[in-house]
């Protein structure tokens, strides 16, 4: 967990410095309304799918960038999209990786299946004064790489070995997203939360129940977004 951390600080850090340069100079005053916050979108997700027979929940980092749009009183609507993103399931058994079409290497090891996501929500966002948030709604995924991932350790010799298989997976998945939250400062700050995601798709091509679920705990950081003084009527 703790390679996880450190390589997701460098990266936000990285990616927060670029962003913040691209963005503006595309959106200019935009990014610095009342009515919008922009930001960037990090974290890590725990993620497995109801196919699997599989013990562990896949584990990786997400990144990206998510606009905030205040509607009436307290209501807002969130948006955005994960560049980085992965779904799937760890610890692989014998059965899983007979449904899969891979035939087991001889060394020990482990095996896990990594779906590469676009993931998209759209969801209503109540706030409350306490700062704190609910949110509920779709959200959507485009796969674009998908593999069995081998890992082996014996004798210090590492081995890892990626079979593909995105032709056994759909290209969209969808499903509902609760969660909640809490901003760490009165104004425009950052923002620390917890949703869940419950996919109502199937995964694989013509195998019915074959559903994503993920655990997400993320980390809102905004970028030139102006502080929100009064609520809109």
């Amino acid at each position: 967990m703790k390679k996880y951390i450190i390589t997701f600080a460098v990266l936000l850090c990285a990616f927060t410095m670029h962003s913040q340069i691209l963005l503006t100079v595309l959106f200019g005053d935009k990014l610095n309304s009342d009515g919008l916050e922009f930001g960037l979108e990090g974290g890590f997700n725990f993620s497995d799918n109801s196919q699997f027979e599989a013990s562990k929940r896949l584990t990786s980092f997400n990144l990206g960038f998510y606009f905030d749009f205040r509607l009436k009183n307290q209501w807002n609507i969130y948006t955005g999209v994960l560049v980085k993103a992965k779904l799937g399931d760890n610890k692989l058994t014998s059965n899983d990786l007979d449904f899969l079409g891979i035939e087991p290497y001889p060394e020990n090891g482990t095996y896990s299946q990594k779906i590469n996501y676009f993931i998209v929500p759209a969801l209503l966002k109540y706030n409350f004064e306490n700062r704190m948030y609910l949110e509920l709604g779709p959200q959507f995924g485009l796969m674009y790489k998908s593999w069995v991932e081998f890992n082996s350790d014996v004798e210090n010799r590492e081995i890892k070995i990626k079979d593909f298989n995105k032709d056994q997976i759909n290209r969209l998945d969808a499903g509902l997203t609760l969660g909640t939250g809490y901003k760490l400062m009165p104004e425009a700050g950052m923002t620390i939360g917890l949703k869940y995601y419950y996919g109502l798709t199937n995964v694989y091509k013509g195998v019915d129940g074959s559903n994503n679920s993920s655990l997400f705990l993320k980390l809102n950081l905004p970028i030139g977004a102006n502080k929100k003084k009064e609520p809109l009527n």
